[in-house]
């Protein structure tokens, strides 16, 4: 896949994300879960952002951790939001299967990162 693609996918996720804070901050009156789920949600494009800028396959490597484990983040925030009736289901169930994609994405490159720069040690 292509960093720019991923990059894209993030940036995309980022504005549902907003978009739902907007509308449990406003209409729900939710402030601080859904404060988190802006954070988490909002992290991960910024760090695969800051991935591509990387100085060193380590640099990169930490970077796309960072935005994986934001990713596992979001997750949470979106599974509690909807359990707790402040999300739609059906929204909930999209923005979920929109993150996993991500998720899955972020591990495996950081799967093929991590063992690439083992063959990279003498």
């Amino acid at each position: 896949m292509n960093d720019n693609n991923l990059y894209n996918k993030c940036y995309a996720f980022a504005i549902r994300v907003v978009r739902a804070y907007q509308h449990l901050s406003s209409e729900k009156k939710e402030f601080v879960l859904s404060k988190q789920l802006l954070r988490s949600g909002t992290s991960i494009g910024a760090n695969v952002a800051e991935a591509n800028g990387g100085i060193s396959t380590a640099d990169f490597s930490s970077k796309i951790s960072l935005a994986y484990k934001e990713s596992l983040e979001t997750k949470y925030w979106l599974s509690l939001l909807r359990d707790t009736n402040y999300l739609d289901s059906s929204v909930t169930e999209s923005m979920l299967k929109d993150v996993d994609e991500l998720s899955k994405i972020l591990f495996s490159i950081l799967k093929s990162t991590r063992i690439n720069s083992k063959h990279l040690k003498p």
